[in-house]
């Protein structure tokens, strides 16, 4: 039997270049079309030269596959999307036009108004720590943003768990990378080099994400959540910082309570393959190339909240990653195939 053949729609963006990377490497898939209208015509190789072994020419239209990734913009993403589960193909969209249930949002936080907001109901929030059951038997998987994922995954076993005040802060830096290709002012070298700032400080696109996943973990929490990424002068990673008020009572004080929160951590997720709760604060440099998200939960006793800190690699685990893994389930593969490499070290 053959290999199942998958295909990428935008591969000229940063996590559909490396979505081509890890699934040339898949032992199970062949990736056999991309596509790319400013570079129609090329092959992927002259392009992208560490890529060279990857005998593609990059198309302007899909060719013939049994499951697409959309690497697509926002609000681009859903016109093509569309067509392609009409057809009865596997789709798992990286863009966030199909992340949130209520299409009210998308005008609010994406300045569109959404022209199939049926099928949010039918997408299924592709986190597979929280919704894996639901991703292997879907055909429209709403990859995950970046920002959310650290941050969800940061909170979700305190949160379920009913552990902390619904005031939580997250705080979150990111690798230059994660604003994309498309060059601006903002990400050219000499502006980011040897600075850090704070942005998106009237709400980011990524908070209503964050919020309505909160929500689905623990309806009774109702969670206010203040959220500030920042840009930081490095290539990739994101490294998220949560704070929340625990409630009293719930957590044992001292060495105890530190012992009860990190078995909580370790019990969520035991069977995880790409989260870890790590024994000492994790740098980025950890993830750099894998799909891992590492976690470290501390407890400040003088204030009586707890700290969460994540990171993973914004481009992996982040982006390229998960929606590999997602598709490993979508196929019914090993979870973990294609995605089993190491972090790259210095």
């Amino acid at each position: 039997m053959g290999r199942t053949k998958v295909g990428i729609i935008n591969v000229t963006g940063y996590t559909g270049v490396e979505l081509a990377r890890l699934l040339y490497q898949h032992p199970q898939v062949e990736l056999t079309s991309v596509t790319g209208r400013s570079a129609a015509g090329q092959r992927l190789g002259e392009v992208f030269p560490h890529l060279a072994s990857v005998d593609l020419i990059i198309e302007a239209e899909l060719g013939e596959v049994d499951l697409v990734f959309s690497a697509m913009p926002h609000r681009e993403s859903a016109n093509e999307v569309i067509p392609l589960l009409s057809r009865g193909i596997k789709v798992v969209d990286i863009s966030a036009d199909f992340r949130l249930k209520d299409a009210t949002e998308y005008q609010q936080w994406y300045d569109f108004t959404h022209p199939a907001p049926q099928l949010l109901k039918q997408a299924v929030y592709g986190l597979t720590e929280l919704y894996r059951s639901r991703v292997a038997s879907a055909q429209l998987v709403a990859n995950p943003g970046c920002y959310p994922t650290g941050a969800i995954l940061a909170l979700a076993p305190v949160v379920k768990e009913g552990l902390i005040e619904p005031d939580i802060t997250i705080d979150s830096k990111s690798g230059v990378s994660g604003a994309g290709r498309t060059v601006t002012l903002q990400t050219h070298y000499s502006e980011a080099n040897e600075d850090a700032t704070a942005y998106a400080l009237e709400g980011h696109r990524h908070l209503p994400e964050i919020i309505q996943e909160l929500k689905q973990l623990n309806p009774r929490l109702l969670p206010s959540v203040t959220f500030v990424p920042h840009l930081i002068p490095m290539t990739r990673g994101i490294l998220t910082t949560c704070y929340a008020p625990l409630v009293s009572g719930k957590v044992a004080a001292g060495e105890e309570g530190e012992a009860e929160l990190r078995q909580l951590y370790l019990d969520f997720y035991r069977d995880e393959p790409f989260v870890k709760v790590v024994e000492s604060p994790p740098h980025t440099k950890h993830t750099w190339g894998n799909n891992l998200c590492l976690i470290y939960p501390k407890i400040d006793h003088r204030t009586g909240k707890l700290i969460v800190i994540s990171c993973l690699d914004n481009l992996i685990k982040g982006a390229g990653g998960q929606a590999i893994q997602n598709m490993n389930l979508m196929l019914n593969l090993p979870e973990t195939s294609g995605l089993e490499a190491l972090a790259i070290y210095p």
